[in-house]
């Protein structure tokens, strides 16, 4: 596997893309545009050890949106997302591309869910629900969520 390697169609490099552990997905414009296999996984951001301002942005091209996902080990059949980025200017369009990407990648690696922490507060329940995420393990100071497919994917989603 090469790591940092931009795969362009998640359908054409189905092998590549189920091999992967650690990636980042990147929509741009409201499109899915790559896919980058990390050798390790996404564990923290700079923002969330130190804060500098409430509103952050990632500097780069307007409209970009970058998606960190994890395949813990030892549960092969969930994904984990671990953390969304956008740039200043990204648009509703953009950020449902990646998201999009990732129930593809789902598809591909036939994982059973994928789930994730929302710390942002204008992520509500209603609008997760709506999305297809349901309450997951609750906790204090956290909002866990899961997307359940278990051989069920999105009509979007070509496998085939």
């Amino acid at each position: 596997m090469l790591w940092f390697t931009p795969i362009r169609d998640l359908l054409t490099d189905r092998d590549q893309v189920a091999r992967g552990r650690y990636g980042v997905i990147e929509s741009r414009n409201g499109e899915f545009h790559s896919l980058e296999y990390r050798p390790l996984p996404k564990l923290i951001s700079l923002p969330e050890v130190w804060p500098v301002r409430l509103k952050f942005h990632a500097r780069g091209p307007q409209d970009r949106c970058r998606l960190y996902f994890n395949q813990p080990r030892g549960m092969e059949n969930f994904l984990a997302l671990k953390y969304i980025v956008s740039t200043e200017g990204s648009s509703y369009a953009t950020f449902r591309a990646a998201l999009a990407a990732l129930d593809q990648i789902a598809a591909i690696k036939r994982t059973d869910a994928i789930v994730c922490d929302a710390a942002n507060i204008r992520l509500s329940d209603r609008l997760m629900q709506r999305w297809g995420w349901e309450p997951h393990k609750p906790q204090r100071w956290h909002r866990n969520f899961i997307r359940r497919f278990y051989g069920q994917y999105p009509a979007g989603c070509l496998t085939a």
